[in-house]
């Protein structure tokens, strides 16, 4: 009997000692939901999630997790057990920049916007955009800067020009930037006040016209350089909170810039970004993606241009990182009727732009492919799929590589067989659904003619022929809001309440895995964000209700309460 007490006691004691904090552990922390989606197929549903030193050790219950808080201490939080926990949200294709400059101005756009800055009604005719227009040209106080505003589009608006905003402003400098973002017209006055002449348009490439005061794409790259008290610090700096805060209302945790660099110096842009998102303690991480236009702009070649990536890869690799990514540029922009376009093309017969040659695309395409990295090709029509897919075909040939992820970014229109054949090639798209809900029905009416307007963003075909997809806002090109990017690819429905193109509509689940999994699969980040699992960084959204359980048709409407990143939790009103 004495035997026995005394071998009690031992196993009580070494008990004991196994589920005493581990010295040196951080603290566990318990999360308990009334659901947490974890995007895993073996355990799709828990409801607890066990997180330490910003990674997850455990999904289950309550009772499940609880022998962790035994063996490492810390404790249960029980602030969310009425929401919705899912993988965080993924952005794979934003650009911090053009938030930080634009929502310095007011938004007159065909869309509605709800910013830090202010809530914009959507404007969809002529006279309302020349009300809207005159009222908030009558609220600009500091003449010394020109006036301008985003959001124009030709379709809603009507044609406006140099002509018509000198009618209207004659002695006020005002410009207009395209909703595209790829366009600005100018009035004399702004010309004026911005010092742009008719021999610097004339250096546009063509891609700027003196009598309209309209510049696009090269042409544009003159007005940004021009608009310098954009970028001022202050003015800048507070645009970058701008954008910090759409992303956290968003649910975002991890967003990739497709652009470094895009209005103005790459190595300006990264160390701004880092100090103000480290300084604010910002819950998400941004991945910054060098573009081939920056250093065709700069005159730097493919060599040189590895190297320099490789540099900031040295010198960012922290919450704002540099990594094996490089985007490409192939056609025009589809808000701008830039895109280009297989036969029969444009309604009205005009043609798109290319914005970099075959040659140049593929002498830095074979520099970094050879590099491992992962490239990224801008294109929209479906010419533009067609030379993307035979540059990925000729990388191929040159140097066969598997799980290369060759990304088709935006993809507006493409074909049938252009999806088998991304199938054939192994390339994945990043898309944007947003495109069929604002430019479907104008698309149909003005620039393409309804059958092929009415298949813009063809997702249903991607997983038909089962090519990996991933959503993405561009923002600001569409609201940098994954659930509205859901909503559009689950039910698109156009900004004129039509449903099209219904047959390439995709179910829920999968809309839901374009935003957290199958995104961070096309970042390259699988391993590490995207699903609720064991060893992945404790990244979460934070919802009010269930995606799965909600009408289809509100899913754009679910709140989101907040996010908890890398184990900190983040509401959303800590971020206002």
């Amino acid at each position: 009997m004495q035997q026995i007490k005394i071998l009690g006691w031992i196993w009580g004691l070494v008990f004991g000692l196994l589920t005493l904090p581990t010295a040196n552990a951080k603290p566990v922390t318990i999360y308990t939901a009334k659901a947490v989606i974890t995007m895993e197929p073996s355990q799709p549903r828990a409801s607890a999630v066990a997180v330490q030193d910003g990674r997850i050790i455990g999904v289950g219950t309550e009772q499940t997790l609880k022998p962790l808080l035994a063996q490492f201490g810390g404790h249960i939080e029980r602030q969310l057990a009425n929401k919705i926990i899912m993988p965080g949200f993924i952005d794979p294709h934003v650009h911090p920049s053009l938030p930080a400059l634009l929502t310095q101005l007011p938004f007159i756009a065909p869309d509605a916007w709800s910013l830090p800055t202010g809530e914009f009604r959507g404007i969809t005719s002529p006279e309302a955009y020349r009300q809207a227009l005159t009222a908030q040209i009558e609220q600009h106080t500091d003449w010394s800067i020109p006036f301008g505003t985003w959001g124009y589009h030709e379709l809603w608006h009507g044609r406006i020009r140099r002509a018509e905003l000198d009618s209207w402003f004659p002695d006020r400098p005002v410009f207009l930037w395209q909703r595209s973002f790829h366009e600005v017209i100018a009035n004399t006055a702004a010309l004026d006040m911005l010092g742009i002449d008719e021999s610097q348009m004339a250096a546009a490439h063509g891609e700027a016209n003196w009598d309209d005061g309209h510049l696009w794409e090269t042409g544009l790259m003159i007005v940004l350089s021009k608009l310098d008290f954009l970028t001022q610090p202050e003015r800048f700096t507070q645009g970058i909170r701008n954008f910090n805060q759409l992303v956290h209302r968003g649910g975002v945790t991890t967003a990739v810039d497709m652009g470094l660099g895009i209005s103005g110096d790459p190595k300006i842009e990264l160390a701004l970004l880092s100090k103000v998102l480290s300084e604010d303690e910002v819950p998400f991480r941004l991945i910054m993606t060098p573009i081939i236009l920056k250093f065709l702009e700069r005159g730097v070649g493919p060599e040189e241009a590895l190297q320099q990536v490789r540099e900031w890869q040295q010198g960012y690799a922290g919450q704002v990182s540099v990594r094996n990514h490089f985007k490409l540029m192939i056609d025009g922009a589809i808000f701008s009727a830039l895109s280009q376009f297989n036969p029969p093309g444009y309604l009205d017969g005009h043609s798109g732009v290319w914005m970099t040659s075959e040659e140049q695309l593929e002498a830095y395409a074979s520099v970094f492919w050879d590099a491992g990295f992962q490239l990224h090709a801008h294109a929209n029509g479906d010419a533009g799929v067609d030379r993307a897919l035979d540059l990925l075909d000729t990388l191929l040939d040159q140097k066969p590589r598997r799980d290369h992820r060759f990304t088709l970014e935006h993809v507006a229109y493409s074909t049938e067989a252009q999806s088998m054949r991304m199938r054939e090639l192994g390339a994945v798209v990043s898309a944007n659904p947003y495109y069929h809900y604002i430019l479907s029905d104008s698309y149909a009416e003005h620039q393409i003619g309804p059958t092929r307007a009415h298949l813009m963003v063809r997702l249903g075909s991607l997983k038909r022929h089962g090519v990996p997809f991933t959503l993405h806002s561009d923002t600001p090109m569409a609201p940098l809001a994954p659930l509205t990017l859901a909503h559009n690819a689950i039910n698109r429905e156009t900004i004129n309440g039509n449903q099209t193109g219904v047959e390439e509509r995709i179910d829920r689940h999968l809309a839901l895995q374009a935003i957290t999994i199958n995104a961070a699969w096309i970042a390259g980040m699988e391993s590490e964000i995207g699903s609720i699992a064991v060893g992945k960084k404790a990244d979460f959204t934070i919802l009010e209700q269930d995606p799965y359980q909600v009408d289809q048709t509100k899913i754009k409407d679910i709140e989101v309460w907040g996010t908890v990143f890398e184990g900190r939790l983040a509401p959303i009103m800590s971020a206002q």
